[in-house]
């Protein structure tokens, strides 16, 4: 006789607990295990951003610091109501002039004395004055000669005043080149020589009893002529440095 055909054993599925087994420790459980996430999945620590809340910080600080010095400006403007000083050249004489032409060249002698006018029209301003230097040259152009420098020593100018400054210079056995030479005795007999003054000095201004320090300022009378002056115009002169 044939043997029986033999049946095959079958596999367990996974996670099959035989219900025969003996149980192990009662209320034991293995601890869950820590899932593994990827990088991206890890939560970033926020970090302070100090450097932008104080460059917040500044930013107002500045704007109202600003806006302070326009209302403290504005209002002083409006209070003051401040102005430039004038300056006039209010006469000007020459008392020598030769051109002497000799074998070695041409030689200039001259002395010229300028009254010059200055103004403070200021009613709650005085100003300060250091020494200011002038210097006078007649001539335009090419030609244009120095006639000396001199300087007037430091002034003060009270509220609403008038000051005359005279100024006096002179050259002597200038060498000029002969044509320059020619070119002023002649504008000069013909009263058409021009004449230019020019005074470089400091200004410090003083309001309610304090002193604003000192400010350096060009002022020019270029362009005169020698028939205008002596015809009692008094041309009015630039401040170059000095703009409110």
């Amino acid at each position: 006789m044939s043997e029986p055909p033999v049946k095959p054993v079958l596999q367990k599925p996974p996670g099959y607990k035989n219900p025969n087994a003996p149980a192990g420790p009662r209320g034991f459980r293995p601890p869950p295990r820590k899932p593994i996430l990827p990088p991206s999945f890890h939560p970033k620590k926020r970090k302070t951003n100090y450097g932008r809340a104080c460059c917040c910080f500044f930013c107002i600080f500045f704007l109202i610091f600003l806006l302070l010095i326009i209302i403290s400006a504005a209002a002083f403007y409006l209070w003051f109501d401040p102005k430039l000083p004038g300056f006039h050249v209010q006469s000007f004489r020459i008392s020598r002039f030769n051109v002497t032409k000799r074998p070695d060249g041409t030689y200039l002698d001259a002395k010229t004395t300028t009254r010059l006018e200055v103004k403070n029209p200021n009613g709650k301003m005085t100003f300060y004055y250091g020494n200011t230097e002038v210097d006078v040259t007649v001539g335009e152009g090419g030609y244009e000669t120095d006639l000396g420098t001199t300087k007037v020593p430091e002034f003060i100018m009270r509220k609403k005043s008038t000051r005359s400054l005279r100024v006096e210079t002179k050259v002597s056995n200038k060498l000029v080149v002969d044509e320059v030479g020619n070119k002023l005795k002649v504008r000069y007999r013909s009263k058409s020589l021009k004449v230019n003054v020019e005074a470089r000095t400091k200004v410090g201004v003083g309001v309610a009893g304090l002193k604003i320090g000192m400010v350096g300022v060009t002022v020019k009378c270029d362009g005169m002529s020698k028939k205008q002056l002596d015809g009692g115009d008094m041309p009015k002169c630039v401040i170059n440095t000095l703009k409110w």
